[in-house]
């Protein structure tokens, strides 16, 4: 999707339009012909990598907030069951 809304891309529709009754009309054939740029495989791999990484990354610090979380439940159930009373200093 982001590659049709380049700007060669773009500017290859607009030039590829079919004005009929004053409304543009792309044909899907046209767009078919389009060539689709994919980078070479070595990039590839390291965007994959990359977000292989990044997939770790997210996965590490969700575990974490879920760690947290449920360590604040438990303090939150301490403090209002009484089991743990907190000191108001004035």
């Amino acid at each position: 999707m982001h590659l049709l809304n380049s700007h060669p891309y773009k500017q290859r529709a607009n030039e590829q339009v079919y004005l009929g009754s004053g409304v543009g009309n792309l044909n899907v054939d046209v767009v078919r012909t389009y060539p689709i740029i994919l980078p070479a495989k070595e990039e590839q791999q390291a965007i994959a990598t990359v977000l292989s990484d990044m997939d770790a990354e997210i996965a590490a610090l969700e575990n974490r907030l879920a760690k947290t979380q449920a360590l604040k439940q438990g303090m939150m159930q301490a403090l209002l069951t009484g089991k743990v009373r907190l000191k108001i200093e004035a």
